[in-house]
């Protein structure tokens, strides 16, 4: 029988190092996508210390087109099959978009959704076969819009949206589909994005840990959405008692503060 893993991408760090750690402890083998080799590495090593198995560390930029191709022939050379796939790999920019780097931006639009996309497809045919899932995260941003962040809070309301609709047309296959949506997460994201977390980061933040153990729990029981907090359950529903107007306009003037 061919052998089964979770492909877990955006490893090296942050929610993705928690979700490594939290898969691992429940028996599942895992394949490591990151760009920092040592990082991951690292990261394995503690893994077989705690008495998980080897993962199989795969260093890949998932900006770059052939990443899955990348990914693909690694898992095809170890022989295993993907039951599991967890994006997590993502990034943003703080920023009006005029004025940021195009080219960052476009990255943000490649790992974030290109990526995202791709792996989530490809490995369709080894999901159904295993009857596996999808654990997509995405963002409480994807249910707003975002001056500010735009294209970051953009490719998260892709997330979401694209999420939803693999869902409802993988279930008859058997395959569980989950996006999980957490609100300001302690983490190298921040930094990557150029704004010190504030007021909203201390009162709406959980923990990475956190985040990853409802992931996990809610993809194992097959919930639509996972939304880590009880303040960040709290957005979706108070959305709809808003005019959009209001909100895009809260929105704006609150990221201008940062």
């Amino acid at each position: 029988m061919t052998e089964r893993v979770t492909l877990i991408s955006g490893a090296s760090a942050g929610i993705g190092t928690e979700l490594a750690r939290v898969f691992a402890s429940n028996g599942h083998r895992l394949a490591l996508v990151a760009r920092r080799a040592d990082r991951l590495t690292t990261l394995a090593g503690e893994i077989v210390a705690a008495g998980g198995r080897a993962p199989i560390v795969i260093p890949c930029d998932l900006e770059q087109p052939d990443a899955g191709d990348k990914i693909a022939a690694t898992l095809a050379a170890a022989g295993v099959e993907v039951e599991y796939v967890v994006n997590n790999a993502g990034f943003g920019l703080f920023g009006n978009a005029i004025e940021l780097d195009r080219a960052e931006q476009l990255g943000i639009i490649a790992v974030n959704i290109r990526a995202l996309t791709d792996l989530s497809l490809r490995f369709s045919e080894h999901l159904i076969r295993h009857r596996g899932g999808i654990l997509n995260v995405g963002s409480v941003a994807g249910f707003l819009p975002g001056p500010g962040m735009a294209v970051y809070y953009a490719s998260k309301a892709y997330v979401l949206s694209f999420t939803e609709a693999l869902r409802q047309e993988l279930a008859p296959r058997g395959v569980r589909v989950t996006v999980l949506c957490p609100g300001p997460v302690p983490s190298e994201f921040q930094e990557r994005a150029g704004f010190e977390p504030g007021y909203d980061s201390s009162v709406l933040d959980v923990a990475a840990a956190d985040v990853a153990r409802e992931g996990y729990r809610g993809l194992m029981a097959d919930k639509r959405a996972v939304l880590p907090g009880l303040g960040i359950k709290i957005v979706p529903l108070a959305l709809r008692l808003v005019p959009r107007g209001f909100v895009l306009a809260a929105v704006g003037r609150f990221q201008r503060k940062r």
